[in-house]
């Protein structure tokens, strides 16, 4: 637990040497690189900042965004004491010893006001959240809480009903780069040529802090080897094989993922866990890694194994509410199932030969049988007559309707597979076409 440092850092020989991040922290809300949708002018952090009244908040986002940096700035503007906790180290010791300091500091000659910043604080359980809620609700200190989980999940309910939710952004590519300028223009490090930069902005992956602490690497190398700039091939000596493989928009990248869904589809459940486990160590963010579970259910899975689709989502869920490492376990369970589930694209080819005939189709007028009647003069215009309820008929099911438009063949558009439940669904479609033919 420790207070706010001064607003700007000291002019000695000891502030050259601190962490390349504490010498760029920023200052003022115009320092700030990215989080323009909080913090441009009239968002909501902006107007809270220049309101005058600090108000407790939850900021939420992926680490290495700055939820530190503009808990620190919202205690700078408002003149408060800055109590930071670790989640993680901290526990109802802290908070005590936060609540005493805050109320000397409200109860002493300037009555200076306390902002308490709960760093992980998903990482607190219940009662240790439930401490906070008497001082936050008398007014004694402004909570400021940051997570990287989603605080619906993750933190109580009584707190969250107290605190306004602020959800941060990975930093753009265009952000780092201006940070990598910023370190430049204090010569923190050497020039770097462009191609580096763009290695080092996908490394990065919107995370400030990861491209921090790797520049700090590169400029305490390259002062080792006099070197004045950085080049690409120096950059992957240096910083070894994991940015090597690492590459997000690169050609790796692509292949690796590549490999992970094909392996899926062909059913091979050591491969795909293969394929998964070198993404994680490669640098994949997890939460890609659950989207395109989800997409792998729908588009190889489909109705050939449905509960496919809910355990996609339901793993991407388990992520969220646990995040790394021990959310991964719930992916690794998904990827298996996935993988010896029995396969169908038979819904996602429907769906594309559909998508392509109506686009080159003309707009055929809905049956009149077929349509809406919620009015008088609509149903004297014969919306809706004619229509068979099909609840009403023998089996569910009304023999010899028609749903198309007038004059439009049936189409055909989904084929079931002969795997898995698309076997009976199958069977189910040739029994209905059986009872259309015999009323023909």
């Amino acid at each position: 637990m420790s207070t706010r440092p001064p607003a700007k850092p000291p002019k000695t020989l000891a502030a050259a040497h601190q962490p390349l991040a504490e010498r760029l922290r920023p200052h003022t809300l115009g320092e700030v690189i990215g989080q323009q949708q909080l913090l441009g002018e009239g968002m909501p952090l902006r107007i809270a900042f220049e309101s005058g009244q600090p108000h407790s908040c939850i900021l939420w986002g992926p680490p290495g965004v700055g939820k530190t940096t503009i808990a620190r700035l919202m205690a700078d503007a408002f003149d408060a004491q800055f109590i930071t906790i670790s989640a993680v180290l901290g526990g109802v010791k802290d908070i005590r010893e936060a609540v005493e300091q805050a109320q000397a500091a409200r109860d002493g000659l300037m009555q200076q006001r306390t902002i308490v910043f709960v760093d992980e604080v998903h990482r607190f359980n219940k009662s240790q959240q439930d401490a906070f809620l008497p001082h936050v609700e008398s007014g004694l200190f402004t909570f400021i809480g940051a997570t990287t989980e989603n605080p619906s999940f993750e933190v109580n309910s009584a707190l969250l009903s107290r605190a306004a939710v602020y959800v941060l952004q990975p930093l753009s590519e265009d952000d780092l780069k201006q940070i990598v300028t910023k370190a430049q223009a204090i010569q923190a490090v050497p020039a770097i040529e462009a191609v580096a930069v763009d290695r080092l902005v996908a490394y990065a992956d919107g995370d400030a802090r990861r491209l921090l602490n790797t520049l700090e690497t590169l400029a305490v190398a390259a002062q080792q080897e006099q070197l004045a700039q950085i080049d690409d091939v120096w950059l992957l000596r240096v910083l070894g094989e994991r940015m090597r493989r690492y590459d997000k928009g690169g050609e790796q990248f692509y292949d690796t993922i590549s490999a992970l869904h094909k392996s899926v589809r062909g059913s091979d459940p050591d491969a795909a866990l293969y394929w998964f486990v070198r993404m994680l160590d490669g640098g994949a963010d997890p939460r890609y890694m659950a989207r395109r579970f989800i997409r792998m259910a729908s588009e190889d899975i489909g109705l050939a194994d449905p509960r496919a689709l809910r355990l996609a989502l339901d793993a991407a869920d388990v992520y969220e509410r646990l995040g790394t490492p021990e959310g991964e376990l719930a992916l690794a369970e998904c990827v298996v199932y996935l993988a010896v589930a029995p396969k169908s694209n038979a819904v996602y080819k429907a769906f594309n030969e559909a998508r392509a005939f109506v686009k080159k189709d003309g707009t055929r007028p809905v049956p009149m049988h077929l349509r809406n009647a919620p009015t008088k003069l609509m149903k004297e215009l014969d919306y809706g007559k004619g229509y068979r309820y099909a609840h009403d008929e023998e089996g569910g099911f009304a023999a010899g309707e028609n749903y198309l438009p007038e004059g439009m063949p049936p189409p055909g558009f989904y084929r079931p597979v002969p795997r898995g439940l698309e076997i009976r669904i199958a069977d189910k479609l040739d029994e209905l076409k059986r009872r259309n033919h015999h009323t023909d």
